[in-house]
Formats: structure tokens, C-alpha cells, sequence
């Protein structure tokens, strides 16, 4: 047996709101040819990659492979997607390092080819052109980061219930779970953007023994299990580093088909260190993104002193027939615990409100920025327990739903509120805040009534879930710069009016929106010198407690 023959392809990818579901299969092959690697496409598109023995010797002693051994130009002009997508395909099978050749420029064209990455890979100081002007598909990654483990059914588990420390399961090693009641629907959508809601989800970590990891609980009862999988976690971290990549944004029609043309990260433990992701191209028109950095179906995964950039926003028709802005990511989280950014910025100006806000993130728990200075943090169906330290915020602010603590601390907020809670999912947080050494300005300094906490909550729709705002508040160390405010400005509020049709007792909510119980200050100071008073709407929050330390 003189040479291998590897034999490299993708089935197809479902795609599903903003997250992705993909499938992907390699079969290595032996054969006999001649005594050297070259790359090529069969007439089924499929990638076949000959590596004569000696060649394969070579690679293994020096423990590194690099994208020009197979065939890589890195010209800027030709396309080199082939050749990196072979490269990590041999490394993936025999463990090897892949790094970047010094200085080059890879064109990637919109060939429907992804480069599947499973061992350490660094990209050094080459640059990528990512052509998105004309996709084969747009739902295909460039790079899919996965796990070599395979998911699995668990057996024996029909019911469980929220915040259960323990489940009667013996596994191979610990996995992330993923539990799906299908006869439950959760985040039905208000507004502009309605939905009918989704199928009940959670994902949550459990070990070998069946206990689960209480820092990111079971949030919801199943009072049954239509769907469940375990993917084991990769004990050893994978680590990307380096890179400069552009993409040449398409110039589709402004419509919701999003483009998933970058990073997909589907496996635990990596560290993604030192990326650098630029855009360029944007028109008058042009689909969304989904993230080029699409962080899934995994934990334990951080994103360090890396420099990303928000997408141009564009308009479109949405599901109540009016127009509304789309959404547009450079960094998208579902379905992923224990995720940090780190020391991470964005390119262009945080405050410029022709870009959309560079985070969206469903079903995920224990995010965390630290030192951190982006546009937005944004929760859209939920996040359990959220983080923010040392950073700044820009135009979009901090948006989010959920449970558990959320804590912003040694942070600068300028969006419209400090937090504000989604409307469009209830603006419930089932939880406490925690705000210490904070400034917030409000609308970036733009003349304004200031509001600590947004959000809106008529109690005449039904989210498929109980909406409760924060139990307890703590401010500590606060001060809010107001300095630009109305003639009549009476001062900044607590709370925004969630409901400005609640002022007596006359009105009936049919799903009642549960209110604050404790506001607790601590040195809150104003740059008007006005005092912060409860809210516009002192009925809605009569018995909120509220004291001063």
C-alpha cells in the first residue's frame, strides 16, 4: 500500500432561525498511483487528496504541515480553498499542527467547500479573502472547528426537571446534553418579528456519573423528552490563533437568508487567540450574517485579543408586513455554555448606528465579556448567568432575557438604557442584577430622559413562559452622566414605564408580568444633580422596595 488516498466531502446543511445543523463524513481510501501529493476534484465536486508515503513520512517528522505542500498559491488570486481544506484534512488524520505559510494572501472564493479543523492551527500574519459576491451556497462554512467524539442517544431519561443536580445516567466521559419537548413552545415572539415560537431547549453539561454541572442548571421542567443527544467533550484544548481576514460582503437581495460564511465552532475546549476579521463591499443591499464567528453546540470555548467588525444594516419586510431592521452578526452563540471573550474589540465605531450590534446569542449560559469594547451584548432566547467586566458598550448597549445573575461591573454603557430587557421575548429575567463601578451614558450623550432599566411588558401575551423582571437589584457605585438632558427632565429613573396603560388597579394583565421586589443603592451619583427616582410609572413599581446604603 504506496500511497493514501483521502476522500473529503460535505453532505448538505439544514438551516434553522439563526442557528445551523450540519452533517459532515470523511472516508479514507488506499490505493496505488505515484509517488507524490497532489489535490484534486472529481466530477461530483468531491476532493481527492494523494499523499505518497514518503511525503506522508515527511509531514509526521516535522509535525507541521502548511497550506502551499498542497498546492496552495497564497497569490491573493487564485482560489486556494482546496488546498486548505486538503491540508487540514490529511493534518485531521494524522494529528498534525497546520500553519499558515509567512506573509501570504489566500483568495477564497464562493466555492461550496469547508475546511474541517481539528488540530491546533495557526494562521501566523497570512491574510484571507473571503469573496462573498458570488456563494454556491451561503449556509457553508469556510472553516468548521468540530470534534472528532460522536454524539449519542442517551437512554433512560423521559423526564427532568428545572435545576436537577443529578440524573440517573451512566455515560462514557462527560458530555454536553442536549434535551428538546417538542410538545412545549417557549419564546413566542411579539412584535414586528412575531413567531409562533420554539420547541422547548435546553443544553446543559453532565459527567460520567450523572451529575450535573450546577454553574449552568436545567432551566425548564420536561414533563417529557422528544428529542435528546450527548456529545462527549474534548478534554484536550484546541487552539487557532493568528489571521487576517477580510470578507468581500455579498450583494444579495435584503432579505432573512443569511450567510454563514466563516468560522462555525462545533466542538468544546478551543481557544481562538489574536483573529482579526475586517469587512469590506457593503452596497446599498445585502443579506445578513449569521456570524463569523458562529460559536455552537459546544462549551468552554474563548475568544481572546481578537478584532471583529459590525455589519452594515439593511431593511426588509418582516412577518407583520412592516419594515424592520435585520439583524446582522459578526459573532453568533447558540446552544453553547462557558463562553469568554477576551480583550476583543470591533473595527469600526461602536457608536455608528448604520451598524448593527456585533453579538446575538440564543440558548447559551455563562457568557462573559472582559475587557471588552463592542457595540453590543445581546440575549435573544435567554442566557443563563452573563458577565460583563472592564468593557465598553456601544450604541446597541446591553440587551438581554433570561435567568440566574447577571453582573456588569468597571464597565461603560452607552446605549438607550444600561440594561435593557428584550420586549419582543417578555423582558423577563428570572434572577438577580448585579451593577458595580459602572458609568452609564445614556444614548452615548445624545438628549434624553435617562433609564437604568428598559423593556416593556403589556401582560396581554403569552411568550410561553412566566415573565418576571430581576427579584433583587444592586447598584453600587454608579454614576450616570445626564448631562444632556430634556428642559423638563425630572430626573433618571429605575425602571422605563413598562406598561404606561397600568396606573390603577383597573387594569387586567392576562398573563401577569411579575415585578421587581428589591432595588438596593450605593453611592449613585448624576451629572445633572438630579436625584433617580423610581420610574415615569410609580404605580406599575409602588411596592418595589428600594434602599439606600
Amino acid at each position: 500500500m504506496k500511497y493514501l488516498l483521502l476522500f473529503f466531502f460535505l453532505l448538505p446543511i439544514v438551516v434553522t432561525t439563526l442557528g445551523q445543523s450540519e452533517k459532515t463524513n470523511e472516508e479514507i481510501v488506499l490505493t496505488n498511483k505515484r509517488d507524490k501529493t497532489t489535490v484534486i476534484t472529481n466530477e461530483n465536486g468531491e476532493l481527492l487528496v494523494n499523499v505518497s508515503p514518503k511525503n506522508v513520512r515527511k509531514l509526521k517528522a516535522e509535525g507541521v504541515v502548511r497550506y502551499s505542500y498542497f498546492g496552495a498559491t497564497g497569490d491573493g488570486k487564485a482560489d486556494d480553498i482546496d488546498a486548505i481544506a486538503a491540508t487540514h484534512a490529511f493534518a485531521n488524520q494524522h494529528g498534525l499542527l497546520v500553519k499558515a505559510d509567512e506573509e501570504a494572501t489566500y483568495y477564497i472564493g464562493g466555492k461550496d467547500r469547508t475546511a474541517i479543523i481539528q488540530t491546533d492551527t495557526d494562521f501566523g500574519n497570512a491574510e484571507f479573502i473571503i469573496d462573498d459576491t458570488d456563494v454556491e451556497n451561503r449556509n457553508s462554512f469556510v472553516f468548521l472547528v468540530n470534534s472528532g467524539l460522536q454524539s449519542f442517544k442517551p437512554e433512560g431519561i423521559s423526564k427532568l426537571k428545572r435545576n436537577q443536580n443529578k440524573i440517573d445516567i451512566s455515560l462514557p466521559g462527560t458530555c454536553l446534553v442536549t434535551v428538546v419537548n417538542s410538545g412545549v413552545k417557549r419564546y413566542i415572539r411579539f412584535g414586528p418579528n412575531q413567531n409562533n415560537g420554539y420547541s422547548q431547549t435546553d443544553i446543559f453539561i453532565v459527567d460520567k456519573e450523572g451529575n450535573v454541572d450546577m454553574d449552568a442548571p436545567i432551566i425548564w421542567d420536561f414533563d417529557q423528552i422528544t428529542k435528546i443527544a450527548a456529545l462527549p467533550i474534548d478534554e484536550k484544548k484546541l487552539t487557532i490563533s493568528g489571521g487576517r481576514f477580510t470578507t468581500i460582503a455579498n450583494r444579495a437581495e435584503s432579505k432573512y437568508t443569511y450567510y454563514n460564511r466563516g468560522f462555525g465552532i462545533k466542538r468544546s475546549n478551543v481557544i481562538l487567540d489574536g483573529l482579526e476579521h475586517r469587512i469590506t463591499g457593503e452596497g446599498d443591499n445585502g443579506a445578513p450574517y449569521g456570524g463569523f464567528l458562529n460559536i455552537s453546540e459546544c462549551a468552554y470555548v474563548t475568544v481572546q485579543n481578537t478584532v471583529l467588525t459590525g455589519h452594515k444594516t439593511y431593511k426588509t419586510i418582516g412577518s407583520a408586513g412592516v419594515a424592520v431592521p435585520m439583524g446582522t452578526y459578526d459573532i453568533s452563540v447558540n446552544r453553547a455554555l462557558n463562553v469568554s471573550f477576551l480583550n476583543c474589540s470591533q473595527s469600526n465605531d461602536i457608536n455608528d448606528n448604520l451598524y448593527w450590534g456585533i453579538l446575538g446569542s440564543n440558548y447559551s449560559k455563562n457568557l462573559l465579556y472582559d475587557q471588552c469594547v463592542f457595540s453590543r451584548f445581546d440575549a435573544h432566547m435567554g442566557v443563563a448567568n452573563a458577565t460583563i467586566r472592564n468593557s465598553t458598550l456601544g450604541h446597541q448597549g446591553i440587551n438581554a432575557i433570561g435567568s440566574g445573575t447577571f453582573i456588569v461591573e468597571n464597565s461603560t454603557i452607552r446605549g438607550r438604557n444600561l440594561i435593557n430587557l428584550r420586549s419582543d421575548y417578555g423582558s423577563t429575567w428570572q434572577g438577580e442584577f448585579i451593577i458595580r463601578d459602572c458609568v452609564f451614558v445614556p444614548l452615548n450623550g445624545k438628549q434624553t430622559s435617562a433609564s437604568l432599566i428598559g423593556g416593556s411588558n403589556s401582560g396581554q401575551h403569552d411568550f410561553g413562559y412566566t415573565c418576571y423582571m430581576p427579584e433583587r437589584i444592586t447598584i453600587e457605585n454608579l454614576h450616570i452622566d445626564d448631562s444632556n438632558h430634556p428642559e423638563d427632565y425630572p430626573g433618571p429613573a429605575i425602571f422605563a414605564d413598562f406598561n404606561s396603560k397600568m396606573t390603577t388597579d383597573a387594569y387586567v394583565q392576562k398573563f401577569p408580568y411579575v415585578v421587581t421586589k428589591e432595588v438596593v443603592l450605593n453611592k449613585v451619583s448624576t451629572s445633572s444633580g438630579k436625584t433617580l427616582r423610581i420610574s415615569e410609572n410609580a404605580y406599575m413599581f409602588r411596592n418595589v422596595e428600594v434602599t439606600t446604603e
